[in-house]
């Protein structure tokens, strides 16, 4: 019966992430196909890539930047600015050209416990704090979202390892393995 509970429990942790994956893609599908008067199968799933390989493309090429730049718009309307160069900075530290995560270090809290988390900034001088501080920003796991910190740079140790590998290891909550 241990057994029986342990395959079970292990085809969970199998399907679920897929079944989620599958539902987010069809939901996203179906809505699109919803928008869609056109009655052809699989056009919602050609229209997303369409659109999104079409942004990226248009979003990379000088024309766009020359004759129509967004983010300048952007950057004048005062709620939307902040809205919008947060995110986009948040994303692209994950995945853009300037990646920020990429020094892992574990960060020494109250007492004895101890944070994984990435240093964003190592002077914040500019933001009048002092020079003996640095900004680490500690992910949440199970999500993308985290806290930014300012801590002492003697409370922070380097991680040895691949950032995407600790991001992971973060977010899964500490259950992912990492090979060594």
């Amino acid at each position: 019966m241990k057994k029986f509970v342990g395959y079970f429990l292990q085809g969970i942790l199998y399907l679920v992430p897929l079944a989620a994956t599958i539902y987010v893609v069809v939901k996203a599908v179906v809505f699109v196909d919803g928008l869609v008067p056109v009655r052809i199968p699989g056009l919602g799933l050609l229209i997303i890539l369409v659109v999104v390989t079409v942004s990226g493309y248009l979003g990379g090429t000088l024309l766009v930047k020359s004759v129509f730049n967004f983010n300048k718009f952007l950057e004048k309307v005062p709620l939307l600015k902040i809205v919008y160069s947060s995110v986009k900075d948040l994303l692209s530290a994950f995945v853009g050209k300037k990646k920020r995560f990429t020094e892992p270090v574990l960060v020494k809290m109250e007492g004895e416990v101890e944070r994984i988390g990435f240093v964003t900034q190592k002077d914040l001088t500019h933001i009048g704090i002092s020079a003996e501080k640095i900004g680490v920003y500690i992910p949440f796991s199970y999500a993308v979202t985290g806290n930014l910190i300012i801590v002492p740079k003697e409370n922070v140790t380097p991680i040895d390892g691949s950032s995407a590998d600790i991001m992971k290891f973060i977010i899964s909550g500490g259950v992912t393995e990492i090979e060594g």
